[in-house]
């Protein structure tokens, strides 16, 4: 069994994510269940320059799609609750409070909203997320709004909150996000650009517990899985092949589905 538990949908930045690639990556590279969350409602570019206001959608279009998405394949398709921080978190409570049944996190993207991860704005959303028992996902990378230091500084202040840095440092050797994790019980990692090499140094300092398969597929095409649209192999034929023999079986369970339906509340279908 493999469950992506970071994959998208939506169109902004020049990306054009479609539910149909979800679907076909699925039954093309044997993925059993994938948590989407919907890229559209970010407010700064590449750059971190805003968009234009007429341009932003809203988290609650955004997010009503990839709901619907999720509840026309019940059991395959969940939800990370991509939100707009600069928003008022009243505005998605309502939405988030119907859509439990498919909703298994709430997702920031900071480098992409211009907010320190410790700002007050997402502060409102982490306490959103501790009201309904949520995990937070986070996009992390070298900047002074993902960096992951600051996710450590959040996750240690929310001790009943479990938070996961995706990409472990998007941009790094991964060496200081797996040194974070391994000091905090609620803080996991991702493989989301991330070397079965590191992977591995990973396993090495902390338990094989605390990381979850990811992939941000489909970012580089419906055929993200296999190579990188460059026509170079993508790094996650390792984790699909070379990387079985290089751990137990029992951990490349954990790593590849056990710990995210621990993680995210995803029974067995």
């Amino acid at each position: 069994m493999i469950i992506d538990t970071h994959t998208h949908i939506g169109t902004s930045l020049g990306f054009n994510m479609k539910k149909e690639h979800i679907l076909y990556m699925m039954t093309e590279y044997a993925i059993d269940c994938c948590i989407v969350s919907n890229i559209g409602c970010v407010t700064h570019d590449h750059k971190q320059r805003r968009i234009p206001k007429f341009l932003c959608k809203s988290h609650i279009k955004t997010n009503k799609k990839v709901i619907d998405f999720a509840r026309e394949n019940k059991g395959k398709i969940y939800v990370a609750l991509w939100v707009n921080p600069h928003e008022d978190v009243s505005t998605i409570e309502p939405l988030l409070k119907e859509s439990l049944d498919v909703v298994k996190a709430i997702k920031f993207h900071p480098y992409h909203s211009k907010l320190r991860f410790d700002s007050k704005q997402i502060d409102s959303y982490i306490k959103l997320a501790q009201k309904y028992s949520l995990p937070v996902v986070t996009h992390t990378g070298n900047s002074e709004c993902d960096d992951v230091k600051l996710v450590h500084k959040v996750a240690k202040k929310y001790p009943d909150v479990n938070f996961v840095m995706v990409h472990m440092g998007l941009g790094t050797d991964n060496k200081e996000a797996t040194e974070l994790i391994s000091r905090l019980p609620n803080l996991y990692g991702d493989t989301t650009w991330v070397s079965v090499e590191s992977t591995l140094r990973f396993l090495e300092l902390c338990s094989d517990d605390k990381i979850v398969f990811g992939s941000d597929a489909p970012i580089d095409g419906k055929d993200t899985y296999l190579d990188n649209g460059r026509g170079e192999r993508s790094l996650y034929q390792a984790y699909f092949n070379e990387f079985k023999d290089m751990v137990s079986p029992e951990t490349y369970r954990k790593i590849m589905h056990k710990n995210a339906q621990k993680l995210f509340n995803i029974k067995d279908n």
